[in-house]
């Protein structure tokens, strides 16, 4: 099999479930920001990590592939066969974070993104993820998404923020404080 199609080679792309849009589309924006995402999480796993953060983040990077596949498909699609991001990751996501929060320290500041090579990636995917977010927010303004894409979204960047204070917490790294003074 061939890597290379040609079939977007005028600027278009295919969807699931059939249809064509432009590469700029709002939903291929989409697409391609939860790609970088995902792509972000594959440099944080290189870095050195807790097993527990190892094991977490294999589970979000294949939640990301459905997540994209959801994306790239219209509901009214006929595919019947793609995965939809559902309530069961949200609440996946949400016992993570109360899991990992319950070892943390209560946070009384904002923070600096940093630490070590790994909180400092987990960071950073923490920031696509918002971006993503905001594209998502767009797109669903003017096309109807899967009913959990936005809500995964919005809770899988609380879940990259505690897993890099996690992180952190593991190396016994301080987490640097914000300073109105600087």
């Amino acid at each position: 099999m061939k890597i290379y199609t040609r079939t977007g080679d005028r600027g278009e792309t295919a969807l699931f479930g059939g249809g064509r849009v432009p590469k700029t589309h709002l939903r291929m924006e989409a697409c391609g920001t939860i790609d970088e995402l995902n792509s972000v999480l594959g440099v944080a796993r290189a870095a050195d990590l807790s097993e527990l953060a190892e094991g977490l983040l294999q589970e979000v990077q294949t939640q990301l592939f459905h997540l994209g596949a959801d994306l790239a498909t219209p509901l009214a699609a006929k595919a019947d066969w793609i995965v939809r991001i559902g309530e069961s990751e949200v609440r996946w996501l949400e016992s993570a974070i109360d899991d990992m929060t319950a070892e943390l320290a209560p946070l009384q500041n904002f923070i600096l993104p940093g630490g070590t090579t790994a909180a400092a990636n987990l960071q950073l995917a923490r920031a696509v993820c918002r971006r993503a977010e905001r594209i998502l927010v767009a797109l669903a303004q003017g096309e109807e998404l899967g009913d959990y894409a936005l809500a995964y979204t919005n809770r899988l960047s609380d879940w990259l923020f505690t897993l890099a204070r996690y992180e952190n917490m593991q190396a016994d790294e301080s987490e640097a404080k914000w300073s109105v003074r600087g």
